[in-house]
């Protein structure tokens, strides 16, 4: 009987064989594209939790493209352990023929060999989508890899209630912002009575990179950055003045002003949400996604969206994100699955993906540029995130694979706010020498 280790390296030795004959059976777009089923059914995965409004959406949108086109198309629902569940497929040869999925995970799948390159030029419609929403569909290779489908940043949620009641205007600067965490804190802007209101909501764990994720926005508007250079010789920049200044008002916001709601150090977004609905803080960096949420939690006339102010030299930039379509490898029917993306990039599938201003959206903000934002929805807050992307949005940095380089640095910014004892510089400088090593690891640095 073979021991625990040999059967985990056994284990090991199958998924990594796996991976590369799937890659090898689908890795050649072109190829793929000039063979197949063109009628065989499409397996289609969407990173949504069953049952939501949201999966409803992905249903109808595949039922819409099967009437049009006679390809039958099926759509599963999977939320918690999506990634694992692909490798887990993978593994054994039984990938999806596409899945949609966060455009962070573009350089992972890369790697893996999971999908299949696109041909950008011969995409039809692809002429009609944002140049900015192929930059999150652009590998470091330069090649493209996905179809943009949705795409997002963030604003600030402000209790709009809460300000008021205090008598402060919106902030237009980082100071102004810290000034009105700190009165939500102090203040009692429900007024209660009870010192149990704070400014910020932060999903501060280091599960997915959820810190990084939140603090990236500050780092670039402060003037920071994660590296320097060009692809291929890039540096860590995340130990740079700039970047130290940002981390350094991070912490303070949790440790001097204690602005920040308690426990947000092991909160996911999944916790932040009731945070802000329930009334325990004022201010929350998200997405459009959660208006919905929201205004009927809490509701809608008593919050606000802010675009985050300019940092500290005027600067602005602010995470963008969103959804690809990923064209797996050795899929079957290579032909339907481009022309499935076509269509949920297509006008018609960006306007059903909209969904109007309910909560079963999952085209939050449209890619296709003949799609007009204000037509689809009557809420004019969707038009303060639309401002924000095109104006300021920022993807993540296309290096081969982000996923080591957002972990380590949730984990280093999670360890900095927790121990109000630690040194920024210090704790940035060792995080500089693991993105080093990543880079070199990952053959993008010099």
């Amino acid at each position: 009987m073979l021991s625990r280790a040999a059967r985990a390296f056994a284990v090991s030795l199958a998924v990594t064989f796996a991976l590369s004959s799937v890659a090898a059976c689908g890795s050649d777009g072109a190829g793929d594209t000039a063979s197949g089923d063109d009628r065989a059914p499409l397996e289609i995965w969407v990173r949504k939790p069953p049952g939501s409004n949201t999966e409803k959406t992905h249903q109808k949108l595949a039922a819409d493209f099967t009437a049009a086109t006679g390809v039958p198309a099926r759509v599963t629902a999977l939320f918690d352990d999506f990634e694992t569940k692909l490798q887990q497929a993978a593994a054994q040869k039984k990938l999806p023929d596409l899945i949609v999925n966060d455009t962070a995970q573009l350089g992972t799948l890369v790697k893996q060999g999971l999908v299949r390159q696109v041909d950008k030029g011969g995409l039809a419609g692809g002429d009609q989508l944002i140049p900015q929403a192929w930059d999150a569909a652009r590998a470091a290779d330069g090649k493209y890899y996905g179809v943009p489908f949705s795409a997002q940043t963030f604003a600030l949620l402000v209790r709009r209630d809460w300000r008021e009641k205090l008598g402060l205007a919106q902030p237009t600067s980082w100071d102004q912002l810290d000034a009105l965490a700190s009165a939500f804190t102090t203040g009692d802007p429900d007024g209660n009575g009870k010192a149990d209101t704070y400014g910020y909501v932060v999903p501060g764990s280091t599960k997915r990179g959820y810190l990084d994720w939140y603090a990236s926005s500050f780092l670039w508007s402060a003037g920071g950055d994660y590296f320097t250079g060009e692809p291929g010789s890039l540096k860590p920049a995340i130990a740079g003045e700039r970047s130290v200044a940002a981390v350094e008002r991070l912490k303070k916001q949790f440790c001097t002003d204690r602005s920040v709601v308690p426990g947000a150090v092991t909160a996911e977004t999944t916790q932040a949400h009731p945070l802000f609905e329930t009334g325990k803080g004022g201010i929350y960096l998200t997405g459009p996604y959660n208006m919905a949420r929201f205004d009927k939690s809490l509701g809608k006339d008593k919050y606000e969206v802010v675009p985050l102010p300019a940092g500290p030299g005027g600067r602005s930039a602010v995470l963008a994100e969103g959804e690809n379509v990923y064209l797996m490898a050795g899929s079957k029917n290579p032909k339907g699955q481009q022309r499935y993306a076509e269509y949920l990039a297509g006008p018609a599938g960006q306007r059903t993906g909209m969904a109007g201003d309910t909560d079963g959206t999952v085209v939050r903000l449209p890619v296709n540029r003949t799609v007009d934002l204000a037509a689809e929805r009557t809420d004019a807050r969707w038009q303060v995130f639309d401002k924000v992307y095109r104006e300021a949005g920022r993807y993540a940095p296309a290096v081969p694979e982000w996923t080591p380089f957002r972990q380590a640095s949730a984990e280093t910014l999670n360890a900095v706010v927790a121990d109000c004892g630690s040194d920024p510089k210090a704790a940035l400088d060792k995080l500089a020498s693991t993105f080093a090593a990543e880079l070199k690891k990952q053959g993008a640095g010099s």
